[in-house]
């Protein structure tokens, strides 16, 4: 009788424990969703949802009739897109933005390589003090480095110039030439590779150092170790930030229109300086030919996932992870 009592009076424990753990978790979910709130509500309200309006308004007149209430908002089907293939500046602002991640993108990795591959030659603290000094270009605001084009660029009186003739160099008028205005902007762009540059010496810090013995044993030379064992160890992080900073040449806006389009008149007279962006904000926000716009950044979408898509089919046979090697 008093082991059944005992049994009875004991059995509820572990329900009130499940009971409690339940609760416990049920709460744990919730904290979790309270905190990751702020990101979905973002999200949702400024990013999926503009994404979606654009959409439709890329099929409509929406323009500035429309926001003056003098005509309402139609679908006009394709016009948008087709009108795309027939304004010339989509045709140059393409352009300029593609030959200008043509210069930016691999000059701005091989750069960043070089730092980080320096920086690991050198000792801890001298290396954290060269980080912080390499890294500061990188949270330089944008709008602060498009002044900076004009001050050290301007051509007779910027700095640069200055210093090419101490050493007898006549440099060339960088903001006003056609074809050095897209270089100017690529090397500002590179001076900023601070981030880039961290992910990579992350990258070549993880590189398994019995690697580099076993190659040296084998006889080959720095060089070797680096194209055969360095390269491919951080193929990952490469590709990464090739694809991150393709992207970001395809968005090229502030650095150029601080320097370029920030007089007050915003004209498309300055052709080698406009890149797809900054035609795109004209459109909106100048011009307020929103529907036209909105066709605008759905081709910049689709022309950022063709590239994207296309890297990374293209990449797989280059691009070498750890985990491969043990399948």
């Amino acid at each position: 009788m008093t082991s059944v009592t005992a049994s009875s009076t004991t059995a509820p424990g572990p329900s009130r424990a499940r009971r409690w753990l339940s609760g416990f978790r049920e709460k744990e979910t919730w904290t979790a969703y309270l905190f990751i709130f702020p990101w979905i509500f973002g999200f949702l309200v400024l990013t999926l949802g503009p994404m979606v309006f654009s959409a439709y308004y890329s099929f409509t007149n929406y323009g500035v009739e429309q926001v003056a209430g003098i005509e309402k908002t139609k679908t006009i089907g394709l016009h948008n897109y087709k009108q795309l293939f027939h304004d010339p500046y989509v045709g140059t602002a393409l352009k300029n933005t593609f030959e200008y991640g043509l210069m930016m993108v691999p000059a701005r990795i091989i750069f960043a390589l070089v730092l980080a591959l320096i920086l690991m030659r050198v000792g801890e603290r001298t290396g954290g003090f060269f980080r912080t000094i390499f890294y500061i270009p990188h949270i330089t605001p944008p709008v602060a480095i498009g002044v900076l084009v004009l001050t050290l660029f301007n051509g007779p009186y910027g700095l640069v110039n200055k210093a090419l003739r101490l050493i007898h160099v006549t440099g060339p008028y960088w903001t006003t030439s056609p074809n050095w205005i897209k270089p100017t902007i690529a090397i500002m762009d590179i001076w900023a590779c601070g981030g880039t540059m961290v992910i990579l010496l992350a990258a070549l810090y993880g590189v398994p150092r019995h690697l580099y013995e076993a190659a040296s044993m084998d006889g080959a030379s720095k060089v070797r170790q680096f194209f055969n064992v360095t390269l491919p160890m951080i193929s990952p992080a490469l590709f990464f930030c090739f694809i991150i900073l393709t992207l970001a040449a395809l968005n090229q806006f502030t650095v150029a229109y601080t320097a370029f389009f920030n007089s007050g008149n915003a004209s498309t007279t300055n052709s080698a300086a406009l890149f797809y962006a900054i035609y795109l904000f004209q459109q909106a926000f100048r011009y307020f030919n929103l529907g036209f716009a909105s066709a605008m950044a759905w081709l910049l979408f689709a022309i950022s996932m063709v590239i994207t898509g296309i890297n990374i089919f293209a990449t797989k046979r280059f691009v070498f992870y750890q985990g491969d090697a043990k399948k």
